[in-house]
């Protein structure tokens, strides 16, 4: 048994026994005959546990021990897999300004002419989050005034704001909306109402009369949004208007991997 053309035959005799008798459920006694005949084969420690280049054998159902299976250890650094350091890059999308942690359009959101009477409040907050992002505060647009070329005045300056330039179209003041809402008038009222609906009913176990019909106010003109402007990049309130009115506004974006900011489908 000293040179390695033995050994070899020696240990295929000795795997091919373990596994007849692992299938006529002999295992155990073919684990114990193997270990047995020999210690080490070929200089490797042989035994049902794992050992530092060691040879393993098989259990009962013809797999590995489930004590012979290491876990993983749980991560200490999300940066880094096996020992080895990983960039995850989080980004903003390419028509977007990098603020930090987050991030916010270059210009204001493109609304169609067919669009421009329905982009009110609703649609403006409902436009951003189907982009993947979200309406901004007005302390975010305000916060982002000396970065971001927000709408302003006609005598606040082209390179630093969004101003009309073109007498052609009219030189007006512009503004924009924010997610950011006031209210006019005091009493829940103030903030809109379902309604009570034609059909509904009082509890009859209470003796609870029906209500009476009431239409909904799901815009009301007392619910306004603030809006905001460039004013010489410190941010300036350029007053409210309602959540029924359209205005120009732009989204934010939270930074992510890619900068993926529209959904699919």
């Amino acid at each position: 048994m000293g040179s390695p053309e033995i050994k070899s035959r020696i240990a295929l005799a000795l795997a091919l026994v373990a596994v007849i008798f692992s299938t006529t459920g002999l295992a155990d006694a073919a684990r114990h005959a193997v270990s047995h005949a020999i210690a080490k084969l070929g200089g490797h420690r042989v035994s049902t546990k794992p050992y530092a280049k060691g040879l393993l054998l098989l259990g009962k159902n013809k797999k590995f021990p489930a004590a012979a299976i290491p876990t993983v250890k749980n991560a200490t650094n999300s940066s880094e897999v096996g020992g080895m350091k990983v960039d995850v890059l989080f980004s903003c999308p390419p028509t977007s300004v990098d603020l930090g942690t987050w991030c916010l359009m270059t210009a204001p959101f493109p609304v169609s002419p067919q669009q421009a009477t329905e982009s009110n409040w609703f649609w403006a907050s409902q436009k951003c989050v189907e982009e993947g992002g979200f309406l901004p505060s007005a302390a975010q647009l305000i916060g982002a005034a000396n970065r971001v070329r927000l709408e302003s005045t006609i005598h606040d300056s082209p390179l630093t704001a969004t101003v009309q330039i073109d007498p052609s179209v009219g030189l007006k003041d512009q503004r924009e909306m924010s997610s950011t809402l006031v209210t006019t008038a005091a009493g829940s009222d103030a903030a809109g109402s379902e309604g009570v609906s034609q059909g509904a009913t009082g509890n009859p176990r209470t003796g609870e009369p029906n209500p009476s019909p009431l239409p909904a106010v799901p815009q009301p003109e007392t619910t306004q949004y603030v809006t905001v402007y460039s004013n010489h990049q410190k941010g300036g309130l350029a007053g409210s208007e309602p959540v029924s009115h359209p205005e120009n506004f732009r989204c934010g974006f939270y930074k992510s991997p890619g900068a993926i900011n529209k959904s699919e489908g």
